[in-house]
């Protein structure tokens, strides 16, 4: 929790000591009530005083009563502004952070507990801000200089406050011990609920289609009844609370006014009204300090939950990045658009088998290089090291000459246009889908987007769309068919005219006539680009400038098409099983 509370800025601490001095107004003035209260009450007991010097004295009560009302609105309102302006920026932080996690580190967290971190973990802190400054710096002031005001009046009554203190505390530890443990099972609890209904939202034609609304459904309820079962105890626990403090407070000022009968009975006439006025400050000095520990003993409740979710926070803004990023920024023009492997391997982290071995192959400026292999062979997670998704295990990529690795990111992805497996749409209009990203602050303007789209064969549906270009489409386009994402997918990378574009199995939605006309289209669009294309059809490799064959991580094959036909099995098997003999011949 302290790590944390050293990102509170300067401006924060100021406001802070602000709330401190407000605070010891409220307190003074909220310790002033009793000594009124006594006057009053030797003014009414005693004969001959008269009427205004009583009104005078509740004046100055009420005054009291008054600014400590506007000191605790004060408070109150500058801790909530605290709080806020911290959880923004913590958010802020939780969000950049996980901008920059590779993807091994967004699977290491996963991504529903990322997004309950940076929403109900950073809700805690800030619900712990709010109150726990207020409380945390009011409660030990009140109970301190209480205590100054009741000290020397009588030990029988300093006894009575003093075991209601101890019974609270004693009540308050118990309590802790039981209930902290739990305070870490409901975080991770959240995570869950979060993860299930993720899935089933975004699986939710699989979950209708295979009639498994119910499985759901039971899936969900029994991570939700685990969740409702450990906050129903934590909150039936912590209700013990309530009236085990009413209990203390009404006990102690019964035993306060019990004792005080006995001493004011033993005691001569004249002090009777004095002992009396007395008691009746004691009661509230003895409320204000029991009330002061059970301020504290607040504190103490909310203190665990906010250190776990601080914990968890930190754990995400401590984690440290596996690709680290590069200083380059420049390079040679002549070796500008070569992708070279190095006897590259690959396993992810914590496996123990490669899913990629011994590597090597050089793509120059304007060439196709495709990749082709059974399910698994490492097609994607090959393609996926060039812009540093991950980092080889072994073995070197350059790129323009130099090692990926030795990249700016930045700089390095405003070279690659990346085309993903599954495609990816962002909530707005077609325009802005396009023209994403910022693309090394080169403007992709209207006419660009457009040509891009017609390269992409998106022109037809797009213009048949409700304002066309300016058409809006839903968070992962779920307002528009697989074959229409793919187009705008590979539009958008098209519209960034990089020196490298990577289809990682890109065409694969889209219908042989659209495939064959859009890869003719690119092929002339991209004439001096490099291009990767992972694929699953022979008919959209087939005329790349270089085929390379995966099977279970390494190379089995490299050629051209009809090179590989001749010289390597694996390659003609995949062939044939799509493709006739005389279909391949022609071809």
């Amino acid at each position: 929790m302290l790590k944390l509370l050293k990102k509170l800025k300067g401006k924060d601490i100021v406001l802070i000591f602000i709330s401190f001095i407000f605070i010891i107004v409220q307190v003074w003035l909220d310790l002033r009530l009793p000594d009124y209260m006594s006057k009053i009450t030797q003014l009414v007991q005693s004969e001959g005083n008269a009427m205004s010097s009583i009104l005078i004295a509740g004046g100055k009560m009420l005054l009291c009563a008054l600014g400590s009302l506007i000191s605790a609105v004060i408070v109150g309102f500058i801790t909530a502004y605290i709080a806020a302006l911290f959880s923004k920026k913590l958010r802020k932080d939780i969000f950049e952070k996980v901008e920059n996690f590779s993807l091994g580190e967004v699977k290491k967290f996963s991504t529903s507990s990322l997004i309950t971190r940076t929403t109900n973990d950073v809700t805690q802190i800030e619900m712990f801000l709010a109150m726990g400054l207020q409380l945390l710096i009011k409660s030990p002031i009140t109970a301190l200089w209480a205590i100054t005001k009741i000290l020397n009046k009588s030990w029988q009554w300093s006894a009575v406050v003093g075991g209601g203190v101890l019974l609270l505390l004693s009540t308050l530890t118990f309590l802790m011990l039981v209930v902290i443990p739990r305070f870490k099972i409901v975080q991770k609890l959240l995570d869950k609920i979060n993860g299930i209904a993720r899935e089933n939202l975004t699986g939710i034609r699989v979950v209708r289609a295979f009639n498994a609304e119910k499985y759901q459904e039971e899936k969900f309820n029994e991570t939700n009844n685990k969740l409702t079962k450990t906050q129903l105890f934590n909150q039936r626990t912590f209700g013990i609370m309530q009236p085990v403090m009413y209990l203390i407070m009404y006990f102690s000022t019964l035993a306060i006014y019990f004792i005080g009968s006995y001493i004011i009975n033993g005691a001569l006439m004249s002090e009777k009204v004095i002992i009396f006025g007395d008691m009746v400050v004691f009661s509230s000095y003895g409320m204000q300090v029991i009330m002061s520990f059970l301020m504290l003993a607040m504190i103490f409740i909310m203190y665990p939950r906010a250190a776990i979710s601080a914990d968890r926070i930190n754990e995400v803004l401590d984690e440290k990045f596996s690709i680290v990023d590069g200083e380059i920024t420049n390079t040679d023009k002549n070796k500008e658009g070569t992708v070279e492997f190095k006897n590259v391997s690959f396993k992810y982290p914590d496996a123990d088998e490669y899913i990629l071995e011994n590597i090597n192959f050089v793509a120059n400026k304007g060439e196709t290089v495709a990749f082709i292999g059974s399910t698994g062979s490492g097609k994607s997670t090959l393609v996926n090291l060039i812009p540093r998704f991950y980092d080889v295990t072994d073995g070197q990529i350059l790129v323009d000459g130099i090692n990926v690795k030795e990249y700016k990111l930045e700089y390095l992805y405003n070279k690659i246009g990346y085309i993903p497996q599954k495609a990816v749409i962002f909530s707005g209009t077609v325009s802005e889908n396009v023209a994403y990203g910022e693309n090394g602050k080169k403007k992709i303007n209207q006419e660009t987007i457009k040509k891009a789209i017609e390269v992409a064969q998106g022109k037809e549906f797009i213009e048949k769309m409700p304002n066309q270009y300016d058409a809006y489409l839903a968070q992962r386009g779920t307002n528009i068919s697989g074959g229409q994402k793919q187009r705008i997918s590979i539009a958008r990378a098209i519209a960034r005219n990089p020196e490298i574009y990577i289809f990682d199995d890109s065409f694969s939605a889209l219908d042989y006539k659209t495939d064959y006309i859009l890869r003719k289209e690119l092929k002339k669009y991209t004439k001096d680009a490099t291009t990767f294309i992972v694929a699953q059809r022979i008919g959209t490799i087939m005329n790349a400038d270089k085929i390379i064959v995966l099977d279970k991580g390494k190379c089995v094959g490299m050629g051209t098409h009809k090179e590989l036909l001749k010289k390597c099995s694996v390659y003609k098997e995949i062939a044939l099983s799509q493709l006739s003999e005389e279909e391949l011949e022609n071809a």
